[in-house]
């Protein structure tokens, strides 16, 4: 719109009466498309200066001209759909963002414009959002950091409210993925192996994702073209996914940059997927996986189909997903390396691999520790003596888990060990050894003290035995110089 009259500037004066500052500025109204004059007040005159200065940079916006100022949940629209032309967002995650903007606007905040939003308004509107998961509110809260940091950058207000803000954290328990045990998956896998491919679509579907990793989405996406007999392997380009209006693509790409990968095929498996190409041949657009109707598949029907399945074999809490994820963890307990399962899984950043399989890696690192343990002992990196203590260490472990007993323990068998060496004396190791009975008596542990004893009486023995002898080989000595 072209002004036909000088820009008005607007003023700042102090209203005795309301004890507050006055801003007067000039907008354009909506439904005249006329600018007319406003006032509103603010407790400093600091305050009503930014605010002046932020209209001012918002004069001759085409956005703000027409709709006489910036509702949020118009700007959180209009950013991502500039997002979506530029594609910087793919359509499915379109899709999910509208979403996150349709819970926005259920907060009177959507409809406020942008500049008279405060952080107190944005706070109180996350803390109502803690009964959603913990993505959710990540998600939303990052809209709205998009939104007022656009706005301060374009001028639309000179503070930004978000600054100060805290993310609520989520009441709602995080949903774990679980993997199949060894004898669910043996008993799935001898279903999907001698059920006729007839009766069940998605056999080899579940069978790529058990044991190649795939998600759901990049297995219903494969075409006979991606197949490579040759050299026994499966390339994975690209993957099923929505559009804008929630309907069922094909898309170019996989779900991240590093999906595209390629996966060689298991042999026990590979004359299914050789009866699944040729039965593709009229499908389109060469797709392994098509429905009755010669369309793509969908994935939320798959995930449908084998809970029903698993469901006649008593095995709950088994999703598309959970098949993929026993993969990975077949993988770690046969002792694949993180960095190579980031590989076959398409993980973009081998921390998602080791966030995503922790319980699996905690498990099986003891294992890999006693491997590190057993190189120091063959080669006597550490004192052959020191096995004793290891030994004995686990016994006490089996019996004493408190952490006060535990060093107690390591400290008692450290004296053991400076007295076998002779590192202290007999009389230094009983002072030390009384120390730590009396400790371990404010426990009332009474076995572990008759422990004490024991072997403080078998040390002590050995000791003036071994006093005795040494005394007997010096008088020898000492008669044969004679």
């Amino acid at each position: 719109m072209v002004r036909t009259k000088k820009e008005k500037t607007g003023s700042i004066y102090y209203d005795k009466k309301l004890k507050k500052f006055r801003c007067t500025y000039y907008a354009i109204d909506n439904d005249k498309l006329v600018e007319t004059r406003k006032t509103k007040s603010f407790f400093t005159e600091q305050e009503a200066q930014d605010f002046l200065t932020s209209i001012e940079c918002q004069k001759g916006n085409e956005l703000y001209i027409k709709n006489n100022g910036i509702p949020l949940n118009k700007l959180i629209r209009s950013i991502t759909t500039k997002k979506l032309k530029a594609n910087t967002i793919k359509e499915s995650q379109y899709t999910r963002v509208e979403y996150n903007i349709k819970n926005i606007e259920k907060s009177p905040i959507s409809q406020k414009n942008v500049d008279d939003i405060t952080s107190e308004e944005i706070q109180a509107f996350l803390n109502t959002l803690t009964n959603y998961s913990e993505s959710t509110i990540k998600k939303i809260t990052g809209l709205l950091s998009q939104a007022f940091s656009y706005s301060l950058n374009k001028g639309y207000i000179t503070k930004n409210p978000m600054t100060d803000i805290i993310r609520p954290k989520s009441k709602k328990q995080e949903k774990i993925v679980r993997a199949l045990t060894l004898e669910e998956q043996q008993k799935l896998t001898n279903y999907l192996m001698l059920v006729p491919r007839s009766n069940e679509p998605f056999k080899i579907a579940y069978l790529l994702q058990l044991y190649l990793g795939l998600r759901i989405g990049e297995v219903l996406a494969l075409k006979t073209s991606d197949i490579d007999l040759y050299n026994n392997l499966i390339r994975v380009n690209k993957t099923l996914t929505i559009d804008k209006n929630n309907k069922i693509i094909l898309g170019d790409t996989t779900k991240t940059y590093a999906g595209t990968r390629e996966i060689p095929i298991p042999n026990f498996i590979r004359s299914e997927v050789i009866s699944q190409i040729k039965s593709a041949e009229n499908n389109k657009d060469k797709l392994l996986f098509v429905d009755t109707k010669n369309n793509y598949m969908n994935p939320q029907n798959a995930n449908r189909q084998l809970k029903h399945i698993l469901k006649a074999m008593n095995i709950a809490g088994i999703s598309t997903h959970s098949l993929r994820h026993t993969y990975g963890t077949r993988c770690i307990e046969a002792g694949m390396r993180a960095v190579a399962l980031q590989r076959l899984m398409g993980h973009t950043d081998i921390s998602i691999t080791l966030n995503t399989y922790t319980s699996v890696f905690n498990k099986y690192k003891e294992n890999e520790l006693e491997k590190v343990n057993q190189y120091y002992m063959d080669n006597d990196i550490v004192k052959n003596n020191l096995e004793k203590l290891v030994e004995d260490d686990i016994y006490f472990a089996k019996h004493y888990f408190d952490r006060r007993k535990r060093i107690l323990q390591e400290l008692f068998l450290v004296e053991q060990e400076a007295l076998k060496q002779r590192i202290i004396t007999l009389k230094e190791y009983n002072e030390k050894v009384t120390i730590l009975k009396e400790l371990s008596q404010k426990d009332n542990d009474n076995d572990y003290i008759c422990n004490y004893e024991q072997t403080t009486n078998t040390i002590q023995n050995e000791y003036i035995t071994g006093q005795i002898i040494n005394m007997q080989k010096r008088k020898e000595k000492e008669l044969e110089i004679i």
